[in-house]
This record gives structure tokens, sequence and C-alpha cells, in this order.
């Protein structure tokens, strides 16, 4: 009679539902902001679009690094030890804390230059338990899009973090489209958020417009460069078109939450089996321009009609 209700036990097992929690998809950012908040409700609705729910065959798990690099470090040893199915750094610093994970799975997104953060050797082929997806700002587009709205424009003013490795990719494409374009560059950097306002202060005078790229300590404390903007009446654009409700005059670029929901169609297939080194690395798809009427009057600037008419979303 044993080994029946042995077989019986392991023949209920396999009918009975998926229970909470068997599958885990940890995710982690450098820091919290709109853009980078709105990535990662995209990758848990691709997750609940491909049936896996969270509190019931899904545990997804969240943790911020609050901007600090060392805290990164210790997500990603925690997540090592944790052992999910997959691990989804979003940025640059948090994908390159968890590149030292061999085992598990790992999908990165809101990464800028992917091989320049030595994550992958390859991005169609990039090997190893790694791939993802990249967010590279489409440089030239965004100095077009300023000449047109400030035709008289010299010099552009580069507010970012000189330690993050994306934003100083991000700085080589700029200067070398700049030069095309007839621009001179200028750079300010802030190494953490409590800088920003100094660094864009210190852009007055240097500069005829700020642009701050997807740099997260840059963009988490937003406000503070808007404040100078405003102030000095320096135009302030971004490349992160999430900061133009935050009081950037305009931004051309991806929306995140579709870059997040990109990510997570990935991770389904990681999920169901593929090997992430198998899984060419993506650049995003989509472009939207947003633009704030209030911002640019606060600015000096009158957005002409050729780009409002075009705009993806205005901003009254």
């Amino acid at each position: 009679m044993r080994p029946i209700l042995l077989a019986l036990a392991a023949t209920l097992a396999l009918s009975l539902p998926a229970k909470a929690d068997d599958v885990t998809v940890a995710v982690t950012a450098i820091v919290e902001h709109p853009a980078l908040d709105a990535a990662r409700k995209g990758v848990l609705d691709a997750l609940t679009a491909a049936g896996y729910k969270e509190g019931e065959n899904l545990k997804f798990v969240f943790e911020s690094a609050q901007g600090n690099p060392a805290t990164a470090a210790q997500i990603a040893r925690q997540f090592a030890g944790d052992e999910p199915n997959v691990i989804v750094p979003i940025s640059t610093p948090s994908a390159q804390a968890v590149s030292s994970t061999r085992d598990i799975p790992v999908v990165f997104t809101a990464v800028s230059d992917p091989l320049g953060a030595q994550l992958v050797k390859n991005m169609d082929k990039p090997g190893g338990n790694v791939t993802g997806l990249s967010d590279m700002s489409p440089v030239a587009e965004h100095l077009a899009l300023i000449k047109e709205i400030l035709p008289d424009v010299k010099t552009i003013g580069y507010l970012y973090n000189s330690g993050e490795a994306n934003s100083v990719s991000l700085l080589a494409v700029l200067k070398a489209e700049a030069e095309k374009a007839g621009l001179k560059v200028v750079e300010s950097a802030a190494t953490k958020s409590a800088e920003v306002q100094g660094a864009a202060r210190a852009l007055i005078g240097r500069a005829d417009v700020i642009y701050i790229p997807t740099d997260n300590t840059i963009i988490s404390a937003l406000e503070g460069a808007v404040a100078v903007a405003e102030e000095s009446k320096l135009p302030l654009f971004t490349a992160d078109t999430d900061s133009v409700s935050r009081g950037s005059i305009a931004a051309l670029g991806f929306n995140y939450y579709d870059v997040g929901k990109q990510t997570g169609e990935i991770v389904v297939r990681v999920l169901k089996g593929e090997n992430p080194g198998d899984i060419a690395v993506k650049t995003a798809a989509g472009s939207d321009l947003v633009v704030n009427k209030a911002a640019a009057e606060k600015m000096g600037v009158t957005l002409p009609q050729s780009v409002l008419s075009r705009a993806t979303k205005v901003i009254e």
C-alpha cells in the first residue's frame, strides 16, 4: 500500500494549483523617480499580462538603493543570496552592481550604454546570464529640438553625475553630435543629489541652455536645477520625458512605462526557459515629444507652433 499512497500523493501534488510565490522576480533601482518608477510598473504589468500574477504565482520584490552605490552593492548581494528566478536592475548603476552575479538570470533596463558599462560584450549575442533593454537617447534629435526652439543657441550646458557610466557615455555622444551641429558643450558635474542645484548654478553665464541626460542623480533632484533655471532665465531641457511635468521645457524620449513593458516581455522569455545570453540586447522602441508651456514661460521661452503641433503631450 505504501507505494500506492506515495504515487497518489505525487498525483495530487501535480494537480494542485501553483502556490503563491512560485516565481520570484527581484527588481532594484539606484533611486526612485518617476521614469524609473514607471519602468518598474511596466515590468510588473508585462508579467501580469503573461499570467504571472503577484500574490498568486509571482513574488515581485523591489529594493531602492536611495542613490547610494554602496547600498546598491548590498542589495545585489542580498538578491544573490535569495536566488530569485530573475533579477531586474533598473538603471546603469544598479545593473553594474548585480553584474557580478553569474548563476541568476539578469535582465537590465534603462541602461544607455550596456557595452560601455561592461554589462555585455556583444549586443546581439550577450552570452552569460545577462541581457536587457537599452534606452540610449536620440541625442542628435535632442539638439535639433533645442535649436528649433532656440535658433540662436551656441553653448549647451551638460548637467550630469561624472560617476554615472551612462552619463559619461552620453557626454561623448553629445560632444560628437554638438560638433556636427556647430554647438559647444560645457560640463557641470554633481556626484550626489545635494550638489545638483550648485552644479546648475555654475552654468549661469557659461551656457545658453541646460541639458540634462537620463542621469538618475540629477533627475532625482531635478527641482533644484529647475529653480536655478527659472531664476536665471536659463532654459532647461531633459532627455527624460517624465521630467517635463516637473519643470523641464521639453523632452524627446521614451515613455518609460513602455520601456518597462518591453523589458518585462524579455523577463517572461527567460522565465519560460530561454537563456538570457542567447537573447539580443534591444534598444527601446518609441519616442514621445512632451513640452511644458508654463515652464517655458518661466524661463523666458516661447515654444514655436511647429513644436507644439507635433507634441505627444502639451503641459499648460
